[in-house]
């Protein structure tokens, strides 16, 4: 087949690029730029991957080309990460650039160059069924990126291909020093793309300044100022310049509630779970590989970030979006953020959490607990 392949200059698409070639694919490579960065950004390393992309595609004797779709990303990405982050959330980039950049524009884009399928450097799987296409976990567990791609469809699956779902990440390194790939060596890119290494607080206020408020203990009492509510997460440990408060151990503080409207930090110390543990959320704008939720309620297991252990549940449908009910507490389900649902390797969709019933997490009126039977 004709195989356009979105080659981030990494060793994982790289690999994926030799794999295809191996299979007889006739390929071409895409280098995807999405981010515009200042000329002088040292954390920005775009250009480097572009040039690394360049150079691998050169050993292995396959085309390449350049394609912005930096205009894309700044509305349909960035724009709602700012968004969300505005409103005290959590927002999922990745997520949303799958969807809207990866398996849409860039999708559109190599249909037109006259492309059969698009591949990615992806770990996750797809499988043809006589019911349509599943989306499958990556067989190396602790690179599955299933998680970030819960929001495809049929029609993207089946003009997709993962040539890494099946390898683990040892074996891919192994290949790629076989074949002297360019890339054999490089450091595995983390984080948020158009952030870099750098102060993730620093480059948000560039953006969204803040006012500093106030921070709170779960009595309500004033303990300290934060720089701005919209910098923090519910969970996260430290980095509140919280020191030496009067009858306060030395423990560390984690932000177990936020309130953007009145720019107010709640935070406890030391064990925090009991404030930050929830067996319920509620998520909004649920989406379903198939088409389709497997039924009005079901038990499946669930994410409720990336690389956690999949979690027992039962998922309710209802005309809000899905509430779910988990069988062991979870710790600071985070607005903004993806709850995914797997049946096994096989991931059903997922959805956006709104608020679940830890005691700062949002519902109203916390759900009545109901005992579940679970069968495996």
């Amino acid at each position: 087949m004709r195989v356009a392949l979105g080659l981030s200059g990494g060793v994982d698409s790289s690999v994926a690029a030799l794999l295809l070639q191996q299979a007889g694919h006739v390929v071409e490579c895409i280098f995807m730029r999405n981010w515009r960065a200042d000329a002088d950004d040292p954390h920005c390393h775009a250009e480097t991957d572009r040039k690394d992309a360049v150079t691998v595609a050169g050993h292995l004797g396959l085309r390449f080309r350049l394609r912005d779709f930096s205009v894309d990303y700044q509305s349909e990405v960035f724009r709602h990460f700012l968004d969300e982050y505005a409103r005290g959330r959590t927002p999922n980039p990745d997520v949303l650039c799958n969807r809207e950049i990866k398996f849409k524009v860039f999708l559109q884009a190599a249909l037109a160059l006259g492309a059969e399928r698009i591949a990615t450097g992806h770990y996750a799987r797809v499988r043809e069924t006589a019911r349509g296409f599943e989306l499958l976990r990556g067989v190396d567990q602790a690179k599955d990126q299933s998680y970030f791609l819960h929001q495809l469809g049929q029609y993207e699956l089946s003009r997709t291909l993962f040539p890494l779902g099946a390898m683990h990440k040892p074996a891919v390194r192994a290949l790629a020093r076989e074949h002297a790939l360019p890339t054999q060596a490089k450091k595995d890119s983390t984080g948020i793309c158009f952030i870099g290494e750098r102060d993730f607080r620093r480059f948000l206020a560039r953006y969204l300044p803040a006012q500093p408020g106030d921070i709170l203990d779960t009595a309500g009492q004033r303990i300290g100022t934060h720089p701005g509510s919209l910098y923090f997460t519910l969970g996260q440990r430290g980095g509140m310049g919280l020191g030496g408060v009067r009858g306060a151990g030395e423990g560390a503080w984690y932000v177990v509630g936020k309130d953007v409207a009145s720019n107010t930090l709640i935070v406890a110390q030391d064990d925090a779970s009991r404030w930050l543990d929830a067996r319920t959320l509620c998520a909004s704008a649920p989406t379903w590989i198939a088409g389709r939720a497997p039924g009005d309620t079901f038990i499946c297991q669930a994410q409720i970030r990336y690389r956690q252990t999949a979690q027992d549940c039962r998922v309710q449908i209802d005309a809000a979006g899905c509430r779910v009910d988990f069988v062991q507490p979870q710790r600071a389900p985070a607005p903004g953020q993806s709850v995914v649902f797997y049946q096994d390797e096989v991931c059903l969709g997922g959805a956006t959490i709104e608020a679940s019933d830890a005691v700062f997490g949002g519902l109203l009126a916390p759900p009545e607990s109901h005992p579940m039977s679970m069968p495996r």
